[in-house]
């Protein structure tokens, strides 16, 4: 069983207020949602702070919902865990490693899209816990699945290579943290 840590706050309350504000902000802003998700701007325009901002913009009110009600879940048990500063650099510096990968696979394949949400540093919790939690790593794997490649079926746009690419980038931090 893995040990419980003294936590300064609850981050991931934080990260989830930061969130809806981001939301409140890229939806009275025009074109906000193409500012601050990750997409060929950052190379046109140099808009790198893309790297971190596109895991606070959302593409619509379910995705939010969606995203923070897991992030709530699993942050909220991950946390206590890790500890506040182990937890921040894994969803924080996961999360922009996650749009670096994100950024190099579009850019290589030339699938170009719009990345938002907070999916892939999510992805990068699932990661952590997979390979920390052994009896729920198949769980976890099938999640992550089921979320990278069923809204596809149902032809609804998803980044599933975020959320893989996150998944990794979890389970490798997970070795190092």
């Amino acid at each position: 069983m893995i040990q419980t840590q003294n936590r300064l706050f609850n981050f991931t309350a934080l990260i989830i207020v930061a969130n809806l504000i981001m939301y409140g902000v890229q939806n009275s802003t025009q074109n906000g949602i193409l500012y601050y998700g990750l997409n060929p701007l950052f190379f046109e325009y140099g808009f790198h702070h893309q790297l971190l901002s596109t895991m606070f913009v959302h593409g619509g009110f379910f995705h939010i919902f969606m995203n923070m009600f897991v992030l709530f879940q699993f942050g909220n048990m991950i946390e206590p865990y890790l500890g506040s500063v182990k937890y921040l650099i894994l969803y924080f510096v996961g999360g922009i490693f996650t749009s670096i990968g994100s950024l190099a696979y579009m850019y290589f394949t030339g699938d170009w899209a719009n990345l938002v949400g907070a999916s892939g540093a999510i992805s990068v919790l699932f990661g952590w816990y997979a390979l920390r939690n052994r009896s729920e790593r198949k769980a976890v794997v099938i999640w992550i699945l089921l979320i990278s490649f069923a809204p596809l079926l149902l032809g609804m746009p998803v980044a599933w290579y975020a959320h893989l690419i996150g998944f990794v980038i979890g389970w490798v931090m997970g070795y190092i943290l």
